[in-house]
């Protein structure tokens, strides 16, 4: 037997109306919110998120290219010091070519080279450069070694000189002669495949 249930809307109450006619509406409202809004909402925030990392890092390639050219500049400052310095350190094979233009200023400055004697190489402390020391007996005037040790500092290559001692004077057309014994010491730059080795 079935039921039947005969609903008069007349009879249903004005309250009850309004509830009737406004959950379809909320049902709708909310069922969008959670299958479509509230996903997407997810998802834009997650893009916003990304957006702001890449503006950061847009920001911070940006303020490096502000300063490149800074530092392009001062990176051609430091090549040009550097080459600057690495003349001043001759490679090893132009060390014979540096030490006969130092016995060539000995000659001119009027000293007599009595023995010239290059010793062995060895390293220098720092670890970055070659020391190449030469023995030296010259016999001249003081005023003619003096020459001759102004004449060494305009070159523009490093050479030290150590050990100096002056003796044995004599007497030669009014001038005193002096027995001169120095080491002549120059350095020339490591390779780098050999730094590595080090």
């Amino acid at each position: 037997m079935a039921l039947k249930i005969k609903l008069d809307i007349n009879k249903i109450p004005s309250y009850a109306k309004i509830i009737i006619a406004i959950i379809p509406a909320i049902i709708i409202v909310v069922a969008v919110y959670f299958i479509g809004i509230s996903p997407k909402s997810k998802e834009i925030k997650s893009y916003d998120e990304k957006i702001s990392q890449q503006d950061a890092e847009i920001a911070k390639s940006q303020l490096k290219a502000e300063k490149l050219p800074q530092l392009t500049s001062e990176n051609e400052k430091l090549r040009k010091k550097l080459n600057a310095l690495k003349e001043q350190l001759p490679e090893e094979k132009e060390v014979s070519s540096l030490l006969r233009q130092v016995s060539e200023l000995a000659l001119r400055s009027g000293l007599k080279i009595l023995s010239w004697k290059p010793q062995a190489k060895s390293t220098h402390p720092s670890g970055i450069v070659y020391q190449i020391p030469v023995s030296v007996i010259l016999e001249g005037s003081y005023h003619n070694l003096g020459y001759f040790y102004s004449s060494l500092t305009k070159l523009n290559r490093i050479v030290n000189i150590s050990n100096i001692k002056l003796g044995n004077p004599k007497t030669e057309k009014e001038n005193v002669i002096l027995n001169i014994t120095f080491t002549a010491t120059t350095f020339s730059a490591i390779p780098e495949e050999e730094l590595g080795k080090s």
